[in-house]
């Protein structure tokens, strides 16, 4: 700007923006790219001159046991949950307290229903309404009954799919640490934290074929919550 006898009242005039947005870009702030060439033609110099490409962060370390971690449910892409389900062959199993956010998504349901048709064997554990444990995690979340008046409703919305063959609904009356969906390929596990909604906490990604230990740690703890629930009623 010095060279062009410009100051960044000039360039902001010349560029229809405000002085100070300039001198935010003088600080170190890399305008939009459509300033960026405007920049360029004003001063007649190369781009990479005034705002040199940025060195690529590090790709953070990936650990053996985890495929990739989420801070918070509502983060996981509706994708990741269509593609776990679709691309389950042999079994799908879902253990959470009300699993709301699936049972509310037609989408969702019409996936495991294919799969069910497909033969895949579909197993649905959601919490006892009437269990003082999700009483208890209504209350730790600050939600009170409506926790409860989740399951019930994520029941009444999954119930159409224990019409058919392969799929079937318990309920159960633990205490989770993890909601859990699993298929014979992926687990994602979605972690429970004192006082937070499951939506707001951190899920893992658990590739079974590359961490098949972790993996059955997971599964273990699937099987023995069915083993102790109780089938849903009509």
């Amino acid at each position: 700007m010095a060279a062009a006898q410009l100051t960044d009242t000039d360039v902001a005039a010349h560029l229809g923006v405000d002085p100070k947005t300039v001198r935010r870009w003088i600080s170190g702030q890399r305008p939009y790219p459509r300033h960026r060439w405007a920049v360029v033609d004003l001063l007649g110099v190369a781009e990479a001159d005034l705002w040199p490409d940025e060195e690529p962060s590090p790709t953070p370390p990936v650990s053996p046991h985890a495929q990739r971690v989420y801070p918070h449910r509502w983060e996981v892409p509706r994708e990741v949950w269509r593609d776990l389900f679709s691309d389950a062959e042999e079994e799908i199993g879902i253990l959470v307290y009300s699993g709301l956010f699936l049972a509310d998504d037609a989408g969702m349901l019409k996936v495991l229903a294919e799969r069910a048709q497909h033969g895949t064997s579909i197993r649905i554990l959601l919490g006892d309404p009437d269990s003082p444990h999700v009483k208890r995690r209504g209350d730790d979340e600050g939600i009170g009954d409506a926790l409860a008046s989740r399951a019930r409703n994520a029941l009444f919305l999954f119930r159409p799919l224990s019409d058919l063959e392969g799929v079937k609904i318990r309920l159960h009356s633990t205490v989770l640490y993890s909601s859990l969906f699993l298929t014979e390929k992926r687990i994602l596990a979605n972690q429970h934290l004192p006082g937070l909604p499951a939506a707001k906490s951190p899920v893992v990604v658990i590739d079974r074929a590359a961490s098949p230990d972790m993996a059955d740690t997971y599964v273990r703890s699937f099987e023995l919550v069915w083993n102790e629930a109780k089938p849903a009623r009509h």
